[in-house]
């Protein structure tokens, strides 16, 4: 009689003990015991050379559905996580409609539940007339929580003011996540963006307009006693700023700020446009500074995507965004070959540290009793990243043509190989992840 599901045999596991050879036994979906054990399972799978990870969580996407599908649905932007490793992933509301009410919001659970490939959360966005909803919508059942947009990017979603966003925090319990960028000071300087050179992207957007937007978050959460997290930092200045915050500021790092800097604006025009920009070589070290001493918390991607003919319009009228969540893994791993972070310190970024901060349930360990969400890699494959590789609806990404060192093999969602050896091997076996503040539990969602 078989005692486990599915055994991954002579692995080297990665978790809260440290980077060791063990086997890993799945039953029901959850990891059942980590040791040496024998082949008493309905499959056994040997790892031989490869190390498993705790399931990457990608806490910032946008699958850009529903109202702009023709870049990116929910389908097509779970595949590419998988195809890159990542198990689940939380996803942003700055859709069509937005998602800034519960009809809204049950929309989007209605459209994933078995039909992401990856377990999923979706943030509502707040705004100045949903503010007496959010606390209710906040722990809707497959939330993450609230965004807010402080300045604008893709979409409208926009609260620029202290009151607005003093009235948010005060209406809500959970950890908020900010975009920060001060408007007011993007619309001064508008006129500092030259038409077709998206290398004055940074001259508009400039550390000022990041430094000072984070400066008045912060006051404006101490004074309402609430946790914050500041998405996509990309100056050093910040990075120091919030180092003295840590008490109620998380702060999340992105690839493409820890990868690319504006000297990419030269060869890759706007197809390296983000909000907040992708900025100089001296930034890229402050929040490199951050990783390594422990004020960066989690990595997220913010996978963006626009189509090849959307970004190809001039600046200012191209859009803001580039593709990430299939490349996140690689990517990083490549930084963990070349010495930049160890592999533990890239696991607690990409699965403890989401769990710590958002209090998700059963996942974000490697460890005895939580889902099976695994994340499988060879540290010593080199390849290289080609557009023809990446499976997102827009079909390319800025490391077209890099070649890096470490690779996803497989994703394992639940104890269900999803995706092997770049192959989708299973489809579509998305849930929503549960969080300690929601209400309900996630099988609750399903009846």
């Amino acid at each position: 009689m078989a005692l486990f599901d599915l055994i991954f045999k002579n692995a080297t596991l990665v978790n809260h003990q440290g980077i060791f050879e063990a086997d890993l036994g799945i039953r029901d979906g959850k990891i059942a015991d980590i040791g040496k054990m024998g082949s008493a399972a309905g499959a056994v799978i040997d790892c031989t050379g490869l190390h498993i990870l705790p399931g990457v969580i990608d806490t910032q996407v946008h699958f850009r559905e529903p109202g702009a599908e023709h870049k990116e649905d929910l389908r097509s932007g779970s595949l590419s996580a998988v195809m890159g490793g990542v198990t689940s992933v939380f996803e942003m509301p700055n859709t069509n409609p937005l998602t800034v009410t519960k009809e809204a919001f049950d929309d989007k659970i209605s459209r994933a539940v078995n039909s992401m490939h990856c377990d999923f959360a979706f943030y509502v966005g707040g705004t100045h007339e949903n503010t007496g909803q959010l606390a209710v919508l906040e722990k809707l059942p497959g939330c993450a929580g609230v965004k807010v947009f402080m300045g604008s990017s893709t979409g409208s979603l926009l609260v620029p003011d202290d009151d607005g966003v003093a009235a948010i925090l005060n209406s809500i319990s959970r950890r908020a996540a900010f975009h920060s960028e001060d408007e007011y000071r993007l619309e001064e300087r508008k006129h500092l963006r030259v038409e077709g050179d998206p290398a004055s992207h940074p001259v508009w957007r400039d550390v000022e307009a990041a430094l000072k937007s984070t400066k008045r978050l912060v006051g404006l959460a101490r004074a309402a006693g609430k946790r914050i997290h500041v998405l996509h930092i990309s100056t050093a200045e910040e990075m120091m700023f919030l180092s003295g915050h840590k008490d109620i500021a998380s702060v999340e790092v992105t690839p493409h700020h820890l990868t690319l800097d504006d000297s990419a604006y030269k060869s890759l025009g706007s197809l390296v446009q983000m909000n907040p920009p992708v900025r100089s070589l001296a930034h890229q070290k402050g929040i490199w500074a951050g990783v390594e001493n422990g004020v960066a918390d989690i990595l997220g991607s913010d996978h963006a995507p626009h189509t090849l003919e959307e970004k190809a319009e001039d600046y200012p009228n191209s859009p803001s965004g580039m593709t990430g969540v299939q490349t996140l893994v690689p990517i990083m791993l490549d930084h963990v070959n070349n010495g930049r972070l160890s592999l533990q310190r890239f696991a607690d970024l990409t699965s403890a540290g989401p769990n710590r901060l958002f209090g998700i349930t059963g996942k974000g360990r490697l460890a005895v009793g939580y889902d099976a969400d695994l994340t499988i890699v060879d540290l010593k494959r080199t390849q290289t990243i080609t557009n023809d590789w990446i499976a997102s609806k827009s079909g390319w990404t800025p490391y077209d043509g890099k070649k890096v060192t470490g690779w996803p093999v497989g994703t394992i969602v639940r104890g269900r190989k999803v995706m092997w050896e770049g192959e989708l091997v299973e489809k579509s076996v998305g849930q929503p992840i549960s969080f300690f503040d929601g209400l309900e539990t996630r099988p609750s969602l399903l009846n």
